[in-house]
């Protein structure tokens, strides 16, 4: 949510004070959206068990994106950190990241769990983990992230905007 910005930018509030003061309350947390849609998953495929791909390719492939999704993870939360804003969306955002894998995507935070549940659908070799994804994917879409969006463009409206209209949301 938060990068590189000017002390400017870190003050920039709107002066109604119905600006939210964190971007999320509490009521969806992304980590638990998604952890609760890989449980679900694989309590389905444990009672009904529906392969994906072959055997032979759902190791290699599920383990690459683990790790890819490992790595973009790490690499997002440590620009966050570099940049001093909080990675949890219920501390305020104190700056707009534009570095890192925040110059292509306005979520990679979102995108890495995303990819972390289709890694370990394709490594289990399992099709409900894919199609539990699809929920956990359209409540990030039209749930949470327009909501954080939302904070973002009421406290820092002359940063984000422009950071929004430049950076795909996903990819």
């Amino acid at each position: 949510m938060g990068d590189d910005m000017s002390g400017d930018q870190r003050n920039e509030k709107t002066e109604t004070g119905s600006v939210s003061q964190v971007a999320n309350l509490g009521m969806v947390r992304p980590p638990f959206v998604y952890l609760g849609a890989i449980i679900l998953g694989l309590l389905l495929n444990f009672a009904w068990p529906v392969r994906l791909v072959s055997a032979l390719l759902s190791v290699p492939l599920g383990a690459t994106l683990v790790l890819v999704a490992v790595a973009l993870f790490i690499y997002a939360v440590r620009t966050f950190r570099s940049a001093g804003t909080p990675v949890p969306g219920n501390r305020p955002t104190t700056t707009i990241v534009r570095t890192g894998p925040y110059r292509c995507s306005r979520n990679p935070i979102y995108l890495s769990f995303s990819l972390l549940q289709l890694g370990v659908a394709f490594w289990v070799n399992s099709l409900w983990l894919l199609i539990t994804l699809i929920p956990a994917v359209t409540l990030m879409s039209f749930v949470v992230i327009p909501r954080e969006e939302q904070y973002l463009e009421s406290r820092f409206p002359s940063y984000y905007l422009p950071y929004r209209a430049s950076v795909r949301r996903w990819l």
